[in-house]
């Protein structure tokens, strides 16, 4: 390994964080079907591999997992705002010489929309409680905000994601977005990053994350949202952005393999459009968790995905409660590649 690796979600895992949610978050007026969202959530991790639980209060967490296995689950207990682990969380790269670094960049509550004080200090908290067998966690020198849910890798020196996120006010506005691709392949050992300039999801607060629109599945195959109906909000943004991913390249200056997933039927909250998508499923040990909305599409999707992952299980998860806080399964997972957990 000479530079700097940002491995791909299907490198092999030593673990998978959880931020539990509790009634001091924002979760309060929809917790129960919060909770059991989690439970479930934790129950499929836990039985593939170690699954680490920040929290507020163990024993109310053991309380909400009554009668789900814990022998692969490890608890920190650490003051939180909010739950969304993929964003807040640390995030794994393999230095020069194969070193093990957590980086931790700066997380604002996307954009200070909402408070993160406490979440902003939650990785560093983690590694002073020694969940990490990392070398080192690094805040990087220069004060960047990043979310885990922005970026996605091939785990060979390409990343996706999104100018409307990256580029968004009370992020990065003091970088032009030239300044940020190169801060981003020095930090993360990118030789390109792929910008997605289309695509949004209705009811999305992160400006547009890539994990709610486009994903890797691997190297030569990219999974994405794909509305077809022309009455629909979301179809002519939607519509532009799988133009342009026709027009993404692999290394190898070839088309990527693309595999629409299906834009569910419109879900509200009273009068609020609810950001359901299929796109932000979590790959993992032996698995693909996707988020399922009881929709006839939830089938589609499944399949769709199970033939792109013909070694994984692919395990639909009801994520509708999650929803209602404007994200899904995996805006609230963070893994930890192999090695990354002392278990």
């Amino acid at each position: 390994m000479n530079k700097i690796n940002f491995p791909a979600e299907w490198y092999p895992q030593s673990g998978v964080q959880l931020t539990w949610p509790d009634c001091e978050t924002e979760w309060e007026p929809f917790l129960p079907e919060v909770i059991e969202c989690y439970r479930n959530i934790a129950h499929e991790i836990a039985k593939r591999e170690t699954l680490v639980i920040v929290c507020r209060d163990k024993e109310q967490c053991l309380t909400d997992l009554e009668g789900i296995p814990t022998e692969n689950i490890i608890f920190k207990e650490i003051e939180l705002n909010d739950t969304w682990a993929r964003d807040h969380g640390g995030i794994s790269v393999f230095g020069a010489n194969g070193e093990k670094i957590v980086l931790d960049f700066i997380f604002n509550g996307w954009g200070l929309k909402f408070h993160a004080d406490l979440d902003n200090q939650i990785t560093k908290q983690m590694f002073e409680q020694e969940t990490f067998q990392a070398d080192v966690i690094r805040k990087p020198m220069n004060p960047f905000v990043l979310e885990g849910g922005s970026i996605d890798s091939d785990g060979e020196g390409t990343m996706l994601t999104t100018r409307e996120c990256l580029c968004s006010l009370n992020r990065n506005e003091h970088m032009t977005q030239e300044q940020i691709d190169a801060f981003l392949k020095e930090q993360l050992g990118l030789d390109r990053i792929l910008w997605v300039n289309h695509g949004a999801i209705v009811g999305d607060d992160t400006d547009s994350h890539v994990d709610t629109l486009v994903r890797f599945c691997n190297k030569n195959t990219i999974a994405y949202v794909q509305c077809e109906n022309p009455e629909d909000e979301h179809y002519e943004e939607l519509k532009a952005m799988e133009e342009q991913l026709k027009t993404f390249r692999t290394k190898d200056g070839e088309p990527y393999n693309l595999i629409p997933l299906p834009l569910p039927e419109a879900l509200y909250l009273e009068d609020y459009r609810l950001p359901a998508t299929y796109v932000n499923f979590l790959i993992m040990n032996g698995a693909v968790l996707m988020p399922g909305c009881g929709a006839e599409s939830d089938k589609v999707a499944a399949e769709r995905l199970q033939a792109v992952f013909p070694d994984r299980e692919v395990v639909t998860i009801n994520c509708t409660a999650l929803l209602s806080g404007h994200g899904s399964l995996h805006c609230v997972t963070m893994q930890f590649p192999e090695g990354f957990i002392n278990a």
